[in-house]
């Protein structure tokens, strides 16, 4: 039981909690959802004793184990596996305990720890752990590399695993999902159903909170409160209490005329569609809850590009890959203004390959890539974040974009997005996440594209701003592309899927449910197929495996020169953004764009910038090519 007695909570100078009270049973998993700054992290540091309340009382019983997301993981190089074990500190102890008894030669401790080993299963627990990456994305090949050899993301998807793996009977996530793919949160989502403790989720993956939780807990106006069932059911519940007050009516009412517009175009198209009948009761479901939405602080859309063409894109007979390293072949379609598709697949399987050739980033191996004459692409993927100059302003990267434009209209425009007055002008060195995304977002919408193609665009946003996005794609009148793990937004602006599996795009017969049942059929497949090739390894002589030993170490030595070439290119990238950094630096300085006698220092500094960004994109191409082709010679050696 967890109970929140008048209960008074605060941030340095905000009042997050005022004498709220509340009460949670064990066993229930509860959504936390309010706006960013509510204090639903706040929460989470409450109850793990990081913070102290100014008032009232917490009562806590039955939760001695807590497990708990970190958001960080350190530069280590122990072994993924061997980190998500080390987060079972009982299991650990018993095991440094049975070492040190063996050493003695202490057989009645041995005997003792023996006993307790048994108890806490242990000798499953390796196999337990493997499961837990496994469902998490992680291929086999990769359980023993190192902590610090993975990415950001992945390290997160690392620090996930090992909190699944603690014993614990509260779990605390905080944004579980923002760097999984649709594959791994339909995992998760299965794993966290059998959970047998008390779940407190953060998340703004509303398909995600209303297939797990039991409950949604609400902080709005320094008070909780608690709502059964999941985020739809809240949505609704809050939608009815909201269509009260007299003061949002007009504003609910323009929402709730868009969402009816919207289905009326839609069912006009719906023999063409194969899963129109769920999409419109989606888009159905939409108008009852557009008033839990009036307050929400985003409200934009994707201006009509001044030109456009049809076909937009057509590619014929393409070979899409890296290196000469085919990845998807004949690869054929016509893309026209108003489809809408969602791509689906495993995780590797070449949706960004896709995107990155048809954005023109990626050179076709072989076939054709054919423009319409007004194709205006709006590209959006996780690494554009990290492009946006951290000493601009979200106003100055518009005005860099329109410098005629009259300043007002681009506040007005970025109001949209949630920058509003000082706001706009803060570097973007200060920004979270979620405000680079918005903001990437912002740029994207501004140059008025008709074709969007989207890479995962709901991470690091809230459940807000993902509201915003699927009515401003809704209203969008070009065409869209998109990967996204968030289902809600899927089912909402999505028409038709493309699945891209085993080296092929084609039509996905089928809906987002279809693409579950087609996913667990397929894994369950992989798993029958790799206990036949570890028979049939158990079954090999001792000298074809000697064999085999010596076979693998020659191919290991064939990979080095792409192992130290992908070393060589990651030192130069480092190099060149350094550069870049020190340029963007200088140009962030207002006082050359107003002294007319820096004028040639403006323009050598915007030359050099050219050119070391230039240089930088020429040698991240070569790196993700020399990556692809080492991670492709792996694959053909076995070493993956």
């Amino acid at each position: 039981m967890m109970t929140f007695r008048n209960l008074t909570l605060q941030r340095g100078q905000q009042r997050l909690l005022e004498e709220a009270n509340l009460s949670l049973h064990a066993g229930w998993k509860v959504g936390l959802t309010g706006a960013n700054g509510a204090g639903k992290s706040s929460i989470f540091k409450l109850l793990l004793g990081q913070l102290t309340p100014e008032g009232g009382e917490l009562q806590m019983s039955g939760y001695e184990r807590i497990a708990h997301l970190e958001q960080e993981v350190s530069e280590l190089s122990q072994p993924a596996l061997e980190y998500v074990l080390d987060g079972h500190e009982e299991l650990k102890n018993v095991e440094a305990g049975l070492k040190q008894a063996e050493a003695e030669g202490d057989n009645q401790r041995l005997a003792e720890l023996h006993g307790h080993y048994d108890l806490l299963q242990g000798y499953s627990k390796k196999a337990e752990a493997e499961q837990l990456l496994a469902g998490l994305g992680f291929a086999e090949e990769t359980f023993y590399n190192p902590v610090n050899s993975f990415s950001g993301g992945w390290r997160i998807r690392l620090n996930l695993a090992r909190t699944l793996f603690m014993p614990s009977d509260l779990l605390l996530l905080d944004e579980p999902t923002n760097h999984l793919d649709l594959d791994a949160t339909l995992w998760l989502e299965g794993w966290l159903a059998q959970y047998p403790g008390t779940l407190l989720l953060i998340s703004h993956d509303r398909d995600f909170l209303d297939r797990v939780v039991t409950h949604l807990l609400h902080l709005e106006h320094q008070q909780l409160n608690l709502y059964k069932g999941g985020y739809s059911a809240f949505e609704k519940q809050r939608a009815e209490k909201l269509a009260q007050q007299q003061s949002l009516y007009e504003k609910q009412q323009r929402e709730v005329a868009h969402m009816e517009d919207f289905i009326r175009r839609f069912k006009a198209k719906a023999t063409k569609a194969k899963q129109a009948q769920s999409r419109i009761k989606a888009l159905e479901r939409m108008e009852k809850i557009a008033p839990a939405h009036v307050d929400s602080p985003f409200h934009f859309s994707f201006p009509e590009a001044d030109k456009t063409s049809d076909p937009l894109l057509v590619m014929r007979e393409a070979s899409l890959g890296y290196a000469g390293k085919s990845i998807l072949e004949q690869v054929g379609f016509t893309l026209h203004p108003d489809q809408r598709l969602g791509l689906l697949g495993p995780n590797g399987a070449g949706k960004s390959t896709l995107i990155k050739s048809l954005v023109g980033d990626l050179s076709l191996l072989s076939g054709e890539r054919v423009a319409g004459e007004h194709l205006s692409i709006g590209y959006f993927a996780q690494h554009q974040l990290e492009a946006l100059d951290t000493q601009a302003s979200a106003l100055l990267h518009l005005q860099r974009l329109s410098p005629k434009e009259n300043e007002q209209t681009l506040r007005n425009f970025l109001g949209g997005f949630g920058f509003h007055g000082d706001e706009a002008l803060a570097s973007v060195d200060h920004f979270s996440g979620g405000e680079k995304a918005r903001l990437a977002l912002a740029i994207i919408a501004w140059q008025k594209p008709n074709l969007l193609l989207l890479d995962e665009p709901t991470n690091h946003l809230d459940l807000e701003m993902r509201h915003a996005l699927t009515l401003a794609l809704q209203e969008f009148s070009g065409a869209v592309l998109v990967v996204s793990h968030d289902r809600h937004l899927l089912k909402n602006t999505v028409d038709t899927f493309w699945l891209v599996a085993d080296g092929e795009v084609k039509e996905f017969d089928g809906d987002l449910e279809a693409y579950a049942r087609w996913l667990k059929e397929r894994q369950a497949q992989a798993r029958k197929d790799e206990k036949e090739e570890k028979k049939e390894v158990l079954t090999q002589t001792p000298a074809k495996k000697k064999l085999d030993r010596k076979e693998a170490a020659r191919r290991r030595e064939e990979l080095k020169p792409l192992k130290k070439e992908v070393q060589r290119l990651e030192k130069q990238m480092d190099q060149l953004r350094e550069q870049l950094r020190v340029s963007e630096e200088a140009l962030a300085d207002a006082d050359l764009y107003t002294n007319s006698g820096r004028k040639d220092e403006l323009q050598q500094l915007m030359k050099d910038q050219a050119v070391q960004q230039e240089a930088l994109e020429e040698v991240e191409m070569a790196w993700l090519e020399t990556s692809e082709e080492l991670e492709s010679r792996s694959q053909e050696l076995g070493l993956s």
